[in-house]
């Protein structure tokens, strides 16, 4: 089972962010429908969910806050990147941590680049690195979206990443999508033939695939 794998490594694994977080209880944020009366229904827009942000920030006292993973929630309202099927994309797949932008991250076990890419779309990853990683004869993909311009620089396909190695920085909203700062983190065990991309958000009616395809990272991350 994979997810006894990520357990296995998260033993050794390094931190995500230049904030610590492992083993600890780094405060929460909650943007689904089910937070709805707190957020207001306009949470897709880029200044309410910023201010949004920095007003659990500043109630927790902290510098980053998280969550989102199997999230169904309204923000995708806003791009039409998330309606070119026939049904919605609106439960997001990783876990989203709100930084302020410039925060470093890196590589919390080690890998290889498998491929990046600026998926530059109105609401998309903006720039995107993703690894690959080996355990056994298990491969699995961590992706690492909404980075800077300069994560991308210097890095190609095949290049050894080592646990603990820096490999990007938290982007501005010029850059990274049009979102306010963070990191879209997410494993991948099938990365289905994608390279520089994968669905970070699913419809309802996939939710079994991508459940399956795309474990929770609290596994791997130990927070």
């Amino acid at each position: 089972m994979i997810q006894m794998l990520l357990r296995e490594l998260a033993k050794d694994a390094e931190e995500l962010l230049a904030i610590p977080m492992k083993d600890a209880f780094p405060p929460r944020i909650d943007l689904s429908l089910h937070s709805s009366a707190e957020t207001g229904p306009h949470i897709y827009e880029y200044h309410r969910l910023a201010d949004y942000v920095e007003l659990r920030k500043k109630l927790t006292k902290s510098p980053v806050v998280w969550g989102g993973y199997l999230e169904h929630r309204l923000i995708y309202n806003s791009s039409p990147l998330f309606h070119l099927e026939n049904h919605p994309r609106n439960i997001h797949l990783g876990l989203d941590f709100w930084a302020n932008v410039g925060t470093a991250v890196f590589a919390p076990i080690a890998g290889e680049v498998h491929s990046l890419q600026d998926n530059a779309a109105y609401r998309d990853y903006g720039p995107t690195i993703i690894l690959r990683h080996t355990a056994g004869q298990h491969v699995f993909h961590t992706l690492y979206g909404h980075l800077s311009q300069a994560s991308l620089a210097g890095l190609k396909p095949g290049m050894r990443i080592e646990a603990g190695q820096q490999i990007g920085w938290l982007g501005d909203v010029h850059e990274n999508g049009e979102w306010p700062p963070h990191l879209h983190f997410q494993i991948i065990c099938d990365m289905q033939g994608k390279e520089g991309d994968y669905p970070g958000v699913c419809a309802l009616q996939e939710l079994e695939f991508y459940k399956g395809n795309c474990p929770d990272p609290r596994f791997l991350l130990n927070i």
